[in-house]
């Protein structure tokens, strides 16, 4: 009896807890940015898994050297191949690792991670919707990339100020090889992006090369 309660009292017990508790906080706070990628089951449970296997796996090598080796030629094997949407997904993927290694260390740096990392994403999310209150954007895809989006791309032989300066517009480019400006747009209403080309095609026909449709 003894036994099991020094076991859950410990450190490393009460650590491994805090880690997959935080981890799934993490994951509330980004559904609460908007972040609708992380709301699947799978990711949820990405979110407690992965930094509590990233923990265990650190406490088991540290301060052994042979082991370390081993653990590495081991690990070198695996492989992930599941398709990552965006950076910020494998930015977050890291910081699970990050929050099980800081585990190892105290899980005070642990909790200082974490109050940072959040503090980090709420703050962008905030300083965004400021923006929008302004009628602004900050970013192009903003925090709408868990969603799925339409995207129209137009290809035209001159530069067309009014494409350009459109409101749904997320990058523009213009390919001097090809003599050929590229527009691209994104909306989660398909509508809006059927109004964009039916609008050109209406006003100036003659410039467009070609029109392309896609959604995430």
């Amino acid at each position: 009896m003894n036994l099991i309660l020094n076991l859950i009292t410990s450190e490393t017990s009460i650590t491994s807890v805090l880690i997959i508790i935080l981890g799934l906080l993490l994951r509330f706070i980004l559904t609460f940015c908007q972040q609708l990628w992380v709301t699947t089951y799978h990711h949820t449970m990405t979110f407690m898994i992965l930094p509590f296997s990233t923990y265990t796996i650190t406490k088991l090598i540290s301060g052994n050297i042979a082991l370390s080796l081993g653990m590495v030629g081991a690990l070198s094997i695996v492989r992930f191949r599941n398709p990552v949407k965006n950076t910020f997904e494998l930015v977050m993927f890291f910081a699970l690792i990050t929050l099980g290694i800081s585990g190892t260390v105290g899980y005070i740096y642990t909790i200082s991670y974490f109050s940072i990392l959040s503090s980090i994403i709420i703050l962008a999310y905030l300083v965004e919707k400021f923006y929008q209150s302004k009628n602004k954007k900050l970013f192009s895809f903003s925090f709408n990339e868990g969603e799925k989006m339409s995207t129209l791309t137009i290809y035209t032989k001159k530069v067309d100020t009014n494409l350009a300066n459109n409101s749904f517009l997320i990058s523009k480019f213009e390919d001097f090889e090809e003599n050929k400006n590229i527009y691209r747009f994104a909306s989660k209403e398909i509508e809006k992006l059927n109004y964009i080309s039916d609008k050109l095609k209406k006003e100036n026909l003659s410039n467009i090369i070609s029109i392309e449709y896609a959604q995430n």
